[in-house]
């Protein structure tokens, strides 16, 4: 139960991660920086709290496994909040970095993102990546898209995650979401399955592996519209990521695929804005018209940033002109704001996230005064 009140914590901070580890305090990650619960005069989480918390989350076979392997991902409703949580092993005791995810059903409006970025999934077969580096939002934006497509039009979307995050409800589309480790074993086999199930639309949650990005391109060429994350800084260190991946004589045939397939590329990154009172991403988004399918298919990616400044009249964006937008915008949404019919709603300025300090009380008595206050 500790973690599930600490998770109610985090979510009345709005924090966006927890960190809990053996004989330290727990921490929350409020606008961006760590801070302390519990302070210099004690607090600290117990090995047994942990362990606790971890076999709660695991039942069955699912501890053994995790002992054996010392990581577990998956993902859990704690008190009313959507949770990603790694588990771990370090220093010889559980730990858990538990990522709050946005409350309701995500939309690109819900999370402050361009509309345009709903043009990116209107082709019915091609390649969107969404870049950036960890904790950037990353997979709220692929769902977001998956989101628009659902609402849409009809199709087929399987969506191939470690672990599904947010739980998707069909609208117009037929979705399955499946989950790496429980549904299926492997990104891998979830996308050699893929391409036997009929699908029009498929999610893939990382690109870690050569073979993963293998089939993925694949997939493209296979007529179907394809959505994948993996980690960046910028749009072009995304695709040197992709083609750099594979053996050099491989790498102009990828290139050529990736001319041939790419539809659009999104790096993105949170920064944190005074005026709504939260973090919101700040794109560059690079989209493949005629001139930019030259420059991938010739692996001249370092000509990738003129074109996405001469590429205003193709909705690309480079990072000042999508700052200017956010400098620009007003309606903003924030978290928890919905209408009557419980659809995300847009408010200008606004309530300013509480800041933690470090607190001198225990870990106790300040779950204590939550259950007070709630």
């Amino acid at each position: 139960m500790l973690l599930n009140r600490l998770v109610q914590l985090a979510a009345r901070h709005g924090a966006s991660d927890l960190h809990l580890a053996a004989g330290r305090p727990a921490l929350l990650r409020v606008r961006g920086e760590l801070r302390s619960l519990g302070g210099s005069a004690g607090g600290p989480v117990t090995a047994a709290d942990t362990e606790a918390a971890a076999r709660a989350l695991l039942p069955g076979d699912d501890w053994p496994r995790f002992l054996a392997q010392g990581s577990a991902d998956l993902s859990r409703d704690l008190e009313g909040v959507r949770c990603r949580i790694n588990l771990l092993r370090s220093a010889g005791h559980v730990g858990l970095a538990v990522r709050l995810l946005p409350a309701g059903a995500v939309s690109l409006e819900s999370l402050n993102l361009h509309p345009e970025l709903a043009t990116l999934v209107e082709p019915e077969h091609g390649l969107v990546l969404v870049s950036g580096p960890t904790g950037c939002g990353k997979s709220s934006t692929l769902a977001a898209l998956v989101q628009h497509v659902n609402r849409s039009r009809a199709a087929h979307i399987v969506t191939i995650e470690q672990p599904v995050e947010f739980a998707l409800q069909p609208a117009r589309s037929f979705i399955r979401q499946r989950e790496v480790g429980r549904d299926t074993p492997s990104f891998e086999q979830g996308l050699l399955d893929a391409l036997r199930e009929d699908i029009d639309v498929l999610m893939v949650g990382e690109m870690r592996e050569r073979e993963t990005m293998r089939l993925t391109l694949d997939a493209c060429e296979t007529g179907h519209l394809v959505l994948a994350t993996l980690h960046s800084s910028t749009v072009i260190e995304a695709l040197q990521r992709v083609v750099s991946a594979f053996p050099a004589q491989e790498q102009p045939s990828v290139c050529a695929q990736l001319a041939d397939n790419l539809i659009a590329v999104v790096s993105q990154r949170l920064v944190w804005r005074d005026d709504p009172g939260l973090r919101v991403p700040e794109c560059e988004i690079l989209v493949a018209n005629t001139a930019v399918q030259s420059i991938v298919r010739q692996g001249q990616l370092f000509k990738l940033n003129t074109a996405m400044e001469t590429g205003g009249r193709s909705r690309m964006w480079t990072l000042p002109r999508y700052r200017q937008w956010i400098e620009s915008k007003s309606d903003w949404v924030l978290p928890g704001a919905r209408n009557a019919r419980g659809v995300p709603v847009a408010r200008g300025g606004g309530d300013e996230v509480i800041e933690i300090q470090p607190e001198d009380a225990s870990l106790s008595d300040i779950v204590s005064e939550l259950e007070k206050e709630g």
